[in-house]
């Protein structure tokens, strides 16, 4: 889900970068702090190896591997259960992603809260409350990202909304599809902030998919949320342009009812 400035929303969760130019350095470094910073790479690359992790943050495997041991028996991380890789020899690298308890530790404590809010809002004005909620939120992140959307083709596009949804939060990042009939990227977002919410309250992954469809000019399919058990939100985004929908950059500005 994205977050926005000018609607109301749950709080955003810590931005979770995707990249990292040089080795990492925690400052000071405590073991907390870099382990932190571990988790958030889980949730921003996951399926992710310790290799990897260690590749990215410019630190041993071995004292990668020893934080990845304390977050999953913290219960934070979990082993990524992929069916076995063909023409394969030996046993796999072990892939971690980050589990329903570490999405809630990145998340902060304002999901209860939240929570209660969408259930008084349900119980007063109805279900078409809240899909007017969620409708009228996703609306204000089209008019915030529309202008920032300003790429030709839609996985160009992709890549520009991943980096404004790693900005609030997602640990958004494209990844392409091989070999499929018609090309196609992926929009997978590492994290949600709103996660809670959203399993119980779904218009919100209803109407953020459907923004995104009208940021990208393009039909998307949602393949797997967070709120839904996945380790992320994972949006097919076709890339080949036939008939593209009008983006909202395209529109000055304006936007579609049904925003998501």
């Amino acid at each position: 889900m994205t977050t926005t400035q000018a609607a109301p929303h749950a709080p955003a969760a810590p931005v979770l970068p995707v990249a990292v130019d040089g080795p990492y350095v925690a400052p000071g470094d405590a073991d907390g702090t870099t382990r932190r910073r571990v988790l958030e790479l889980v949730a921003a690359e996951g399926p992710v190896t310790a290799a990897e992790l260690a590749a990215t943050l410019g630190l041993t495997s071995a004292a990668v591997r020893r934080h990845l041991g304390v977050l999953e028996d913290e219960g934070t991380i979990t082993v990524h259960e992929a069916g076995p890789s063909a023409g394969r020899r030996g046993r796999p690298a072990r892939r971690y992603v980050v589990s329903t308890g570490g999405q809630s530790e990145l998340s902060g404590g304002y999901s209860e809260l939240a929570v209660q809010v969408m259930r008084h809002l349900r119980a007063t004005g109805g279900s078409d409350a809240v899909a007017r909620f969620a409708a009228e939120r996703y609306d204000t992140v089209v008019r915030r990202y529309a202008p920032h959307l300003t790429a030709a083709t839609p996985d160009e596009r992709a890549a520009q909304l991943a980096a404004l949804l790693t900005d609030d939060g997602y640990a958004a990042s494209v990844r392409p599809v091989a070999g499929p009939l018609v090309p196609t990227v992926q929009l997978c977002q590492g994290h949600c902030p709103v996660q809670h919410v959203a399993e119980e309250f779904t218009e919100l992954c209803e109407a953020e998919a459907k923004a995104f469809s009208q940021l990208l000019g393009t039909h998307v399919q949602r393949l797997a949320t967070i709120a839904g058990g996945a380790h992320a939100c994972v949006t097919n985004v076709p890339t080949a342009l036939t008939a593209p929908t009008p983006t909202p950059a395209d529109r000055r500005g304006g936007t579609q009812e049904g925003t998501r």
